[in-house]
C-alpha cells in the first residue's frame, strides 16, 4: 500500500512537497487522475485523486477521509537518553514508531555520554517509519532536555502512569513493567529510559517522589535503545 505524506490537507485538498511529490510522480510514475492514499500527520488518512503531478509540487483532491487511521488505544510517551552511537538511536525512533509510540523526547542524563541531540534526522526517519506500519500520525519529536527538567515537568500530571526502567535497586523495589501496565486503567502512559551509564541516584530519587514507579525489562541486561524499544513493546502488548 503506498502511502504519501501531505505536509498541508485542508479536508478538500492535500498538498504533497517536493520530496513526497517526486516519489509519486518521478518514482512512482503516478499521474493527474489517479487514486493516492496520503496521510496529514496528525491522525487522519485520505483517499484521493491527484488533479496536480507537479513533481515538486503535487496537489490530490479529498475523496474520502478516514481519522484515526492505524491509530493504537493508549498514548504513549517515550522518554530516552540519545545513546553515544547515534545511529543507535535513531533504530530507537524507526522500531518504536512501527510498534506505536505519540511521544518521543531525548533526555539528558547527568551520566550521558551525549550531550547534544539534533532532531531534524529522527523526524525524517519517524515519517518513513509512519507510513511504512500503515499509520496516520507521525510521532512528536521533541527537543532535548535535561531528564530532572522531563521529571519535574511530566510529575505535573496525576491521571497517568508515569514508569522509570533503571538497573539498580533503589530505596524502592522494582516491579516489572509488565504488573505495573496490569494495574493500570487509564490511557497515558510515559517510560523513561536512561543512558549507557544508567540513571543517577539522584535522578532515580526525583523520579519516585514525581510519582514514578521504578520498573524492571526482564532479566537481560539490555542496551538503552533496545530497553526504550522492549518498553514500547510492552504497552503495546498491554492494549491489544
Amino acid at each position: 500500500m503506498e502511502i504519501f505524506y501531505a505536509y498541508e490537507a485542508d479536508g478538500r485538498f492535500c498538498r504533497l512537497d517536493a520530496d513526497e511529490s517526486g516519489h509519486c510522480v518521478r518514482v512512482l510514475r503516478h499521474r493527474a487522475g489517479d487514486e493516492i492514499n496520503v496521510i496529514d500527520g496528525q491522525g487522519t488518512m485520505f483517499r484521493c485523486r491527484l488533479v496536480d503531478d507537479n513533481p515538486k509540487g503535487a496537489e490530490a483532491e479529498v475523496l474520502e477521509a478516514f481519522p484515526g487511521w492505524g491509530g493504537h488505544p493508549y498514548r504513549l510517551t517515550v522518554a530516552c537518553c540519545p545513546t553515544k552511537n547515534n545511529d543507535r538511536f535513531e533504530w530507537f525512533v524507526e522500531k518504536a514508531t512501527e510498534v506505536g509510540v505519540d511521544r518521543i523526547v531525548p533526555v539528558i542524563g547527568e551520566r550521558s555520554e551525549r550531550k547534544v541531540y539534533k532532531t531534524d534526522r529522527a523526524l525524517r526517519i519517524a515519517l518513513s517509519a509512519t507510513k511504512q506500519s500503515l499509520k496516520s500520525r507521525i510521532p512528536q519529536i521533541d527537543e532535548p532536555i535535561s531528564v530532572k527538567d522531563f521529571i519535574s515537568h511530566s510529575g505535573l500530571d496525576p491521571e497517568s502512569l508515569k514508569l522509570i526502567a533503571y538497573c539498580f535497586e533503589g530505596d524502592t523495589k522494582r516491579i516489572s513493567i509488565q504488573e505495573a501496565l496490569r494495574s493500570y486503567t487509564g490511557r497515558d502512559v510515559t517510560v523513561l529510559i536512561g543512558p549507557e551509564g544508567d540513571f543517577s541516584p539522584e535522578e532515580a530519587r526525583l523520579a519516585v517522589e514525581k510519582g514514578y514507579i521504578p520498573v524492571h525489562l526482564g532479566a537481560s541486561r539490555l542496551r538503552t535503545e533496545t530497553a526504550a524499544v522492549v518498553a514500547a513493546t510492552a504497552v503495546y502488548l498491554a492494549f491489544e
